[in-house]
């Protein structure tokens, strides 16, 4: 793939638009936002850490000269600096709500919601961004494009256990909090008609995300894994592509072969049953509702 001719093909200015965008310095928010930033949009990088955030500004302002970039701290763990940082993007006025964010085989521990961390940072934070910062972006005509993942095959989901704490399989606990994230926007923009949502999804990358085995194992794997699955900078053009093109009920873009290789390509998802989309829908507000309900105890005001 040619990846500056892809550009050529199926991007345009971004000019006058303004992006937030969750896990910008991750392996794949690095890239993305490279790219973002040649298209002319206007950057606001969500990370819970500003020494990273602001290195990574510092890179991309010196290969792309003039680009306007802003900083906004997010822990998606922390109920309250989420909410703070949905204070921050609503005056900012955003257009696009780019959730790119995810944590897979990670340390666990219960979060002051009373949810799994790892269902919090990759459900239940980047859900109660989409449903508070929806408004916003009805006004600017806007969209929120949200990174879901294979994995979200893995599992079915079970209301007797939302958050799969009761789980130890890190590709079943992050699989089960994509396929919520993935499902509850379909049926949050069901009958939406200012706003515009993108399921997006990079199939496998070399990235931090993938080095979550065992420190013999990795060592062995990480190189072939180098040239067998697509790189970031290709990779991250599923998500690019879900910026300057909606997705459908049930459709998403990722790697044309396999979800795994090649262009983006829009297909369509036949992963859950109708049952099991009302109750994720369901479950999604009751999650919601308990987040929205901790964030307003808490008070916090940034």
């Amino acid at each position: 793939m040619r990846i500056e001719k892809w550009l050529k093909n199926n991007t345009a200015s971004l000019a006058g638009k303004t992006v937030a965008i969750t896990g910008a310095t991750g392996g794949l928010g690095q890239k993305l936002c490279g790219y973002l930033l040649k298209s002319g949009a206007r950057l606001i990088l969500c990370d819970r850490d500003p020494a990273r955030s602001h290195a990574l500004g510092e890179r991309l302002k010196a290969a792309c000269p003039g680009g306007q970039i802003r900083y906004c701290k997010v822990d998606l763990e922390n109920i309250g600096e989420v909410k703070a940082a949905c204070q921050v993007l609503q005056r900012e006025t955003i257009d696009i709500l780019l959730l790119n964010a995810g944590a897979y085989s990670i340390p666990r521990h219960f979060c002051d919601t009373g949810y799994d961390n790892v269902f919090q940072i990759n459900f239940a934070s980047p859900y109660y961004m989409a449903r508070i910062l929806l408004p916003t972006l009805r006004e600017r005509g806007g969209r929120v494009v949200a990174v879901g993942s294979i994995a979200h095959r893995y599992s079915v989901t079970d209301p007797a256990d939302p958050d799969f704490s009761g789980r130890k399989r890190a590709s079943l606990v992050y699989g089960n909090a994509k396929r919520m994230l993935m499902f509850s926007l379909y049926a949050l923009f069901r009958k939406e008609r200012q706003a515009s949502l993108a399921i997006v999804h990079p199939g496998i990358s070399f990235t931090g995300i993938t080095a979550h085995y065992p420190k013999v194992i990795f060592a062995l794997i990480k190189h072939p894994m180098k040239w067998i699955f697509m790189k970031p900078e290709k990779a991250c053009l599923s998500i690019l592509r879900g910026v300057f093109e909606k997705t459908g009920d049930q459709e998403w873009i990722g790697p044309r072969f396999f979800d795994v290789w090649g262009k983006p390509k829009k297909k369509t998802l036949y992963s859950a049953t109708e049952e099991e989309q009302k109750q994720i829908a369901h479950t999604a507000e009751t999650v919601y509702a308990r987040c929205k309900n901790r964030a307003e105890r808490r008070g916090l005001q940034f």
